[in-house]
């Protein structure tokens, strides 16, 4: 697959490569998320070395790395280097020597300090002496989260307050699947983006199968022999340290218990005591804290944990009750089982990125731009009340939006719109929003209807190409 946005990373790596004293960089997101594409395109632009970490000892580690660096620097896997001082000694010299001046990148570093926890405090010392002198533009990325944060946000690790740029790599944006698997229209892409959610990699495996989103889901994910069919538990292995133990976790969010009670009574155990495994698969991106809006973050008493991975969330919800059915299913059985969670799993969906696109409904053709820019939205619920599913306010706090989301595959007739605006209307005001004197707007969030007005009565419709436009800064047809 072709390499996909990712304008804003690029951006601050090559102002690091164009800094005239040089610097160091620090990337870390969770696996399959692009990093390493993201890096080696950076080192493409920039006549830049690649190395990547491997689970060794650290003399095979340094002969590894100094091989990797030989292209540039021909005598360097020549030698033996009796630790790291010396090897990274020997490339700032290298490097100054010739006037090359980076991009080094250096993929998977949580490997190499794991294999020995001294080179932390040398590469600190590198940094500061041999590179800053060679004016090296450094990049180090991880897929350990915890312990790329840990090396760079820290206050006691000894590389805190050395990065020039610290880069969380998050999912693309929903709108460039189009472009990604070459789809036909938005809908398909709100489709797609119900799987593989913004993970690189997952679009990679998807490509070959075009629009055929059924085909691929099959293939990849519910057939036993498929890349995807035990991608939960290699996820969680291949973490540093191991998340295995968070899979019961998982399981049970994904069986549908959302309360830290729910989730503490199925797996029999004190909710006090899962707090730290909660947390980090919520670090790792698989699950968020869902709050409803305007409520404090510190609070914690209505708070819902959902899966928050699309291929995550299919795959608990069709995979893992179906185990010993897929091991021995027919291709007809495994569709059948995805035609029947699909639907629930496109409006999941759907939801999920019009709350994401409000906040960048700023600017274009949507018809709530005109009120914008507006603050993040979230749902809102309360006791046995309603809920909304979208809810926030403008920036300004002139404007409050609240907003029905509703999925259908087939433009919406009027009967359906009518229906949809209803039952938004039924619910009245939400109670964040009581008291509040401002000006309240209502919208229907709906794929696409069978009229082309933005507004039936003082109902806005925002559509999947509103949506999708938003998330990527593209016009979708």
């Amino acid at each position: 697959m072709k390499f996909i946005d990712r304008q804003a990373e690029m951006q601050r790596l090559d102002r690091l490569a164009a800094r005239a004293e040089g610097g160091l960089a620090v990337l870390w997101g969770r696996r399959r998320i692009g990093k390493t594409r993201l890096l080696l395109e950076w080192c493409r632009r920039h006549d830049g070395l690649y190395a990547v970490g491997d689970q060794s000892a650290p003399t095979v580690q340094r002969a590894y790395l100094a091989q990797a660096l030989s292209t540039r620097f021909e005598t360097l896997g020549e030698a033996t280097y009796p630790d790291w001082t010396s090897l990274l000694r020997r490339i700032a010299r290298e490097a100054g020597t010739t006037g090359w001046r980076g991009p080094l990148v250096l993929d998977e570093f949580p490997y190499w300090v794991q294999a020995g926890a001294e080179l932390v405090s040398q590469f600190q010392r590198w940094i500061d002496g041999e590179a800053r002198q060679a004016k090296l533009a450094v990049a180090i990325a991880g897929s350990s989260q915890r312990m790329m944060q840990g090396l760079v946000l820290d206050a006691s690790s000894p590389l805190y307050g050395r990065a020039v740029e610290l880069l969380e790599i998050g999912p693309l944006g929903a709108g460039f699947l189009r472009e990604g698997l070459n789809l036909r229209d938005a809908i398909s892409c709100v489709q797609s983006y119900a799987v593989w959610g913004g993970v690189p990699r997952y679009w990679e495996l998807a490509e070959p199968y075009g629009p055929d989103l059924e085909c691929a889901v099959d293939e990849c994910v519910l057939d036993p022999l498929g890349p995807l069919h035990r991608e939960p538990d290699r996820l969680l292995l291949e973490e540093l340290p191991p998340a295995a133990a968070c899979r019961p976790i998982l399981d049970v969010i994904g069986m549908g218990a959302h309360r830290l009670s729910e989730i503490a009574g199925r797996l029999g155990k004190p909710a006090t005591s899962l707090g730290h495994a909660l947390s980090r698969i919520v670090d790792l991106g698989l699950v968020r804290r869902e709050q409803p809006y305007g409520e404090s973050e510190k609070s914690g008493k209505r708070s819902l944990y959902k899966i928050a991975d699309p291929l995550f969330r299919c795959w608990f919800r069709i995979v893992a009750p179906h185990r010993a059915l897929l091991a021995h299913a027919s291709e007809s059985v495994r569709r059948s089982l995805w035609r029947e969670a699909r639907a629930s799993l496109f409006a999941e969906a759907w939801e999920e990125l019009c709350r994401q696109a409000v906040v960048r409904i700023h600017e274009g053709s949507c018809p709530l731009a005109q009120y914008g820019p507006w603050k993040p939205a979230a749902r809102y619920w309360q006791g046995d009340g309603p809920e909304w599913d979208v809810v926030t306010e403008s920036l300004d706090g002139e404007h409050l939006l609240v907003g029905e989301v509703k999925w259908t595959d087939r433009p919406a007739s009027h009967e359906v719109m009518d229906k949809a605006i209803g039952d938004l209307k039924a619910k009245g005001i939400p109670g964040c929003f009581r008291g509040r004197d401002r000006h309240i707007l209502y919208a229907v969030f709906i794929p696409k209807t069978s009229s082309r007005s933005k507004r039936r009565g003082d109902v806005y419709v925002v559509d999947a190409r509103d949506v999708l436009s938003s998330l990527t800064g593209k016009t979708e047809s």
